[in-house]
């Protein structure tokens, strides 16, 4: 009988990971069966979507709320499934919210759980790691200093790497890049990166429509926009209207390296930014009650993950009531304007990105490690 895996990611970049991870692992179980909660990625891997991932994307504490009966309703058919087919192996990816349940009922059937993208209990809602504890067999990190945090707290954790490092790359060079999309080779160019998810976005877009009418004023440039997966390019064209930003669907990767600079919502994306070596301003805001509730509960010195990985203020940061238009506008024009500040930043990104690679073999370093779990060996990637 084949070997029945559960596989279950709630956005972009988890998708792309767990389905770095499920490709690892059917090289050495052809006969397995996967199957979850899958967004594309995952679903071009070959798992069997049992839920869509892209249907539970949501952020912040009261946006959560909002959706909470459709993500339940999701959450009880991914559980009937697990009942129905008796997964040996979960890999749950990110999202803690909805994983950390699915795990508790998880191990009520004895399934062994893998945490693939560990929950930032380091920085808020300690209170998780009892839960952990109790239902992760096998937590795997991918930034570098989780591993020690997580074993101090008695959480069976290995980093594994970066699984971004070394696969992060442009497909055009520069010039190839610009001719594609009719940009000018002796203008600067400007990403505008609001966020994968259409919530999130929606938030960013009026200070980042207002950053970019500022720096227009002052100096023409390029901007643009590459919209992700779970956006979609028309959720901005319908609302950019005469913006001079420019609307690409995908190449990411492309309009982050080719950019002199780019305008990043705090998340992964900024961690790409790193990998690629471009100079950035970070910014991200929730609903007002989110803020609120967060601040209480938030204890870490920075909100950036470039420069939590970093241990000190690289990159800029303009978090809730800072984002506006005026101050991203003037963080921008400054890093555009002064060469030496840009190749200084490049240079501390560079340091971040070596930090992230461990030995550049995540996903092979993750494969070995539910396997080794599964055939009831003690793992551990240094």
């Amino acid at each position: 009988m084949a070997r029945a895996v559960l596989v279950s990611a709630g956005e972009a970049s988890g998708d792309l990971y767990a389905a770095m991870l499920v490709k690892e692992l059917r090289s050495n179980w052809p006969d397995a069966a996967f199957f979850g909660c899958a967004g594309p990625r995952m679903r071009e891997a070959g798992v069997e979507p049992i839920v869509r991932s892209e249907d539970l994307a949501v952020v912040g504490l009261v946006e959560v709320v909002g959706h909470l009966p459709a993500i339940y309703g999701e959450y009880r058919k991914l559980i009937a499934a697990a009942h129905d087919r008796r997964p040996e192996l979960a890999i749950l990816t990110d999202s803690p919210d909805f994983h950390l349940r699915v795990a508790r009922q998880l191990k009520k059937l004895g399934t062994r759980v893998v945490y693939l993208v560990a929950p930032q209990v380091w920085a808020w809602r300690k209170g998780r790691l009892p839960l952990m504890r109790r239902v992760i067999d096998r937590l795997l990190c991918i930034f570098p200093f989780e591993e020690e945090f997580f074993r101090k707290h008695d959480v069976p954790a290995s980093y594994i790497g970066h699984p971004l490092a070394g696969l992060v790359k442009p497909s055009l060079e520069r010039a190839e890049f610009f001719r594609k999309h009719r940009l000018a080779p002796n203008r600067q160019l400007v990403t505008i990166l609001p966020g994968s998810r259409k919530g999130e976005a929606a938030r960013h877009l009026p200070a980042l429509t207002h950053t970019v009418e500022q720096i227009y004023q002052q100096q023409a440039m390029h901007f643009l926009l590459p919209a992700s997966v779970t956006t979609g390019a028309e959720f901005f064209r319908e609302r950019l209207g005469h913006s001079p930003i420019q609307v690409l669907e995908g190449e990411t990767w492309d309009a982050i390296a080719h950019a002199d600079l780019a305008l990043a919502a705090s998340g992964t994306v900024t961690v790409e930014a790193a990998l690629l070596g471009t100079p950035m301003v970070t910014f991200y805001k929730v609903n007002a009650l989110s803020w609120a509730a967060g601040r209480l509960l938030v204890r870490v010195p920075f909100y950036s993950m470039v420069n939590l990985v970093a241990e000190r203020a690289i990159v800029p940061e303009l978090m809730q009531n800072q984002l506006t238009g005026e101050r991203l506008a003037a963080n921008a024009l400054w890093l555009l304007r002064d060469d030496a500040s840009r190749e200084r930043m490049r240079a501390d990104l560079g340091e971040v990105a070596r930090r992230l690679s461990g030995d550049g073999r995540a996903m092979e370093n993750a494969a070995t490690l539910v396997q080794e779990l599964m055939e009831g060996q003690a793992a551990h990637v240094s």
